[in-house]
């Protein structure tokens, strides 16, 4: 990972000016046009097929929500049918997550990747996009944005910059790397309830039951990829990403987790400062910003996507 320190001066500190959301988690006002159920769709892209959910309304501005590493599409269940309300939603499953197919060459590198968001751009969305993504799925849209601007209107960057913490990527490697078969549903509920206590256990039981599969013996284990396991195997990647980011020039916002021990108040600022975007604070939420405070996330997220839709 990189190490690199920045100076943040005023013109950083005014652009970037972080602040702090959801520090009530609010519940936000019942909508008058709620989409609640995502529908199941598939593509065929770059050779692979594709599984991603469809919150879809006709006629509103395409957004598209990309998963951290080892998750899921519905990661975003929490904070989609809100988003749905004023943008045509879809959150893909990732190359080697969830339902959609593995990479029988072992290739999970972040331009790759970036290169399947591209396509599902292109082929499914039918055109430019916000893009709404955290981790690994943030480093995947900002390497799209830098390299095709055209395909992407906004960026909203969940907890991830071209520079990570020790601390929370240790933390995520010994979660993903610990045995990945066990006897029962529950015994992985408890394991991720352990991993991350923010979550109710009925939270983390549904979102477990897109992301493991029982095996024929009876026994559980993850959807994901096995490749996947180690978190910091793109560390290469990630770094070369300061150079990449420069060229970003749609608008961006950024979002850290108030308890997150992946993205650093510092690294989070230094990025908003290199692409002109401002930085939220999202109170009670570690890494996965919109599952551990679903409230917080939305008003962060939402005055952004508001402004963006009345420019």
């Amino acid at each position: 990972m990189s190490a690199a320190t920045h100076g943040r001066g005023s013109r950083l500190a005014s652009r970037a000016a972080a602040r702090v959301v959801g520090r009530h988690h609010a519940r936000l006002a019942p909508a008058r046009t709620l989409v609640t159920a995502a529908r199941d769709a598939t593509a065929e892209l770059r050779g692979l097929r594709f599984h991603y959910l469809d919150w879809g309304t006709a006629g509103l501005p395409a957004l598209v929500c990309l998963h951290g590493i080892t998750q899921t599409a519905h990661s975003w269940d929490d904070v989609a049918p809100a988003l749905a309300r004023t943008h045509y939603v879809r959150a893909l499953d990732q190359r080697g997550h969830g339902d959609t197919s593995w990479a029988t060459d072992g290739d999970y590198r972040i331009d790759t990747q970036s290169r399947d968001v591209e396509e599902f751009l292109r082929s499914v969305v039918g055109g430019p996009a916000v893009l709404v993504a955290l981790s690994m799925g943030g480093l995947n849209a900002m390497t799209l944005a830098a390299r095709e601007p055209a395909l992407v209107r906004a960026l909203v960057v969940v907890d991830i910059a071209p520079q990570v913490e020790r601390k929370g990527v240790d933390h995520i490697r010994q979660f993903v790397t610990a045995n990945d078969e066990l006897d029962t549903f529950e015994d992985f509920v408890a394991r991720a309830h352990a991993f991350n206590p923010r979550r109710s256990l009925e939270n983390i039981r549904d979102r477990l039951r897109h992301n493991l599969r029982r095996l024929p013996t009876g026994r559980w284990t993850w959807k994901y990829d096995p490749t996947l396991r180690d978190p910091g195997r793109a560390a290469g990647d990630i770094a070369n990403l300061w150079d990449r980011v420069r060229e970003i020039r749609c608008p961006t916002l950024i979002i850290r987790g108030g308890e997150s021990d992946v993205l650093a108040p510092e690294t989070a600022a230094r990025l908003g400062g290199l692409v002109h975007a401002e930085v939220r604070t999202v109170a009670g939420a570690g890494h996965s910003v919109m599952g551990d405070n679903p409230a917080g996330f939305l008003a962060a997220v939402e005055p952004f996507l508001t402004t963006l839709e009345r420019a």
